[in-house]
């Protein structure tokens, strides 16, 4: 039996999250691709887009509250290779109609498989230091991402793009049957876990809320980071080094987030991520000059892995049963669900800095969710890096 501290139960949990999460990736890629080479304005890109996004919101919200039942080897192997099917129909079509359908299908599928993913590391021993290892995964997953799928759409098409999804599904669902882990059930875990039953609590429900937001900024914002590079004249090249260095740079967030789990009071860490994450989207929208937008672009990404680090340990620690970070793609995917069309939107209406000014109201209320988290809560000490 393959346990979630066992070599191989992580490596499987590590590339689960790098399939699941993909999105977080390939934002800026994806949309990228629907605009340049499907020929779709912004707004029909972000609403494609949404469509996946949507799906797994769908998924995890039906499917969280019976986390505790679901079989996980077979529920993550299924949603993934539904998943890799998807998208290699969709490879084969430029029809909006059905690339929207295939893109809510698979975005049902994949949800399905990250929500057990997710439920599963949330009811490991060390949720904070698990979850920011298969977020060093997702970076590293993130430079060969980056670095090589626009050489390749550029060479061979768009549908390239949709060919090396279902490859990456394919790779997550083989992973799965060979080597997903069972949640750790010893007697004493079972006596700590609340009943699925039992309500959760207002402090949990703030942490989802800020979350949501910050997911919402975080899409919106990715969705268009390597157009606005390439309509303010900075070139592929430049804005395809630019996506590298986001790659490399996401190596380091979540190992960072590991290390200072116990140094940082993740009170601190929740409210200036979403501050850091609003600021940077304003630069990346506005500047004309290549050097500050490669730099705020650089590290976009990292602010909500590192953010989102902590908020899963505290989330973890409040809900010992796992439903609510079984949610997670929900609570992430709400608002990066919205997140494309929205910035599709006003990209089309009011143009890129119209992004700018979104996020520094959506990120204020990220801050003001996180605040109410330990206002509700009872008091934990700094040590526990909590409070």
């Amino acid at each position: 039996m393959i346990r979630t501290e066992s070599v191989r139960g992580r490596i499987a949990l590590m590339v689960a999250h790098c399939a699941g999460m993909v999105d977080l990736v390939a934002l800026p890629v994806w949309v990228g691709t629907l605009i340049s080479v499907y020929h779709f304005d912004p707004q029909q890109a972000g609403l494609l887009v949404t469509l996946f996004l949507a799906g797994a919101v769908l998924a995890s919200l039906v499917l969280a509250p019976f986390i505790q039942a679901l079989p996980g080897r077979i529920a993550v192997a299924l949603g993934f290779a539904l998943a890799c099917v998807g998208f290699v129909i969709a490879s084969t079509t430029t029809q909006f109609a059905q690339l929207a359908v295939l893109h809510a299908v698979v975005g049902l599928a994949a949800g399905l498989a990250l929500s057990v993913t997710h439920g599963t590391i949330a009811r490991s021993r060390n949720p904070h230091r698990l979850f920011a290892l298969v977020g060093i995964a997702l970076g590293v997953f993130a430079i060969a991402f980056l670095g090589g799928t626009p050489v390749l759409v550029s060479q061979f098409g768009g549908s390239v793009l949709f060919q090396v999804f279902a490859g990456v599904m394919a790779v997550a669902a083989v992973t799965a049957v060979l080597a997903f882990p069972v949640v750790d059930t010893d007697d004493k875990a079972k006596s700590e876990r609340p009943a699925t039953s039992t309500p959760l609590s207002a402090a949990v429900w703030w942490g989802v809320v800020g979350v949501a937001a910050m997911g919402l900024v975080q899409s919106m914002t990715f969705s268009f980071l390597e157009r606005v590079g390439r309509d303010h004249g900075f070139g592929l090249d430049a804005v395809t080094g630019v996506l590298i260095a986001l790659g490399v740079v996401n190596l380091f967030p979540a190992a960072l987030a590991a290390v200072l789990e116990k140094r940082w009071a993740a009170s601190k860490v929740l409210f200036v991520g979403p501050a850091l994450q609003a600021l940077l989207v304003v630069l990346i929208m506005n500047s004309p000059i290549f050097a500050p937008y490669a730099v705020a672009s650089a590290v976009f990404a990292a602010v909500m892995i590192f953010t989102h680090t902590f908020a899963f340990g505290v989330l973890a620690r409040l809900d010992p049963s796992g439903r609510a970070l079984a949610a997670t793609p929900a609570m992430l995917m709400f608002g990066a669900a919205i997140g494309p069309i929205l910035g599709g939107t006003l990209v089309k209406v009011l143009g890129y800095g119209s992004l700018g000014v979104a996020a520094l109201v959506i990120d204020a209320l990220a801050m003001l969710a996180f605040a109410r988290i330990h206002r509700v809560r009872p008091a934990v000490t700094p040590a526990q890096g909590v409070a």
